[in-house]
C-alpha cells in the first residue's frame, strides 16, 4: 500500500480514574481539523467508550485486525493514551509497525 490511509481513533475511558481532557466530540473535531490541514485520508472514524487499562476493546481490537488485512496502514488519535495503557495492546501497536502493516501514528499537534 503505498498511499496512507488512516482510521480516527477516538476513546473515552468508562474508568472514573482516568480523567481525560477532551469529549469524544471534542476529540474528533480536533483530529479531523488537523486531518484535513496535512492532507491524511481517513478511512473511518472509530469511537470507543471503554477503559484501555485491560486488554480486550472490541473496536480497537477490530480496528488492528483491520488495519492487518490492509484497510488503512495508519492511526489518528488524539493521545497515544487513547490508543494503549497496557502492554498487550501497545506490545501489538509495536508488533504492527515493525511488521510494516502500521505506518503512522499521528496524535494531536496540540500536545507536540
Amino acid at each position: 500500500m503505498s498511499e496512507q490511509k488512516f482510521f480516527l481513533y477516538a476513546r473515552k475511558s468508562t474508568d472514573v480514574e482516568d480523567k481525560q481532557a477532551l469529549s469524544i466530540e471534542a476529540q474528533i473535531t480536533e483530529l479531523r481539523a488537523f486531518a484535513k490541514n496535512e492532507k491524511l485520508e481517513i478511512v473511518e472514524e472509530l469511537i470507543e467508550k471503554q477503559s484501555a487499562k485491560i486488554p480486550g476493546r472490541p473496536i480497537f481490537n477490530a480496528m488492528l485486525d483491520r488495519i492487518v488485512r490492509g484497510e488503512a496502514n495508519g492511526i489518528i488519535s488524539w493521545h497515544p493514551d487513547r490508543l494503549a495503557r497496557n502492554s498487550v495492546d501497545g506490545g501489538r501497536i509495536i508488533y504492527l509497525l515493525d511488521a510494516g502493516s502500521l505506518t503512522a501514528l499521528k496524535v494531536s499537534p496540540i500536545l507536540v
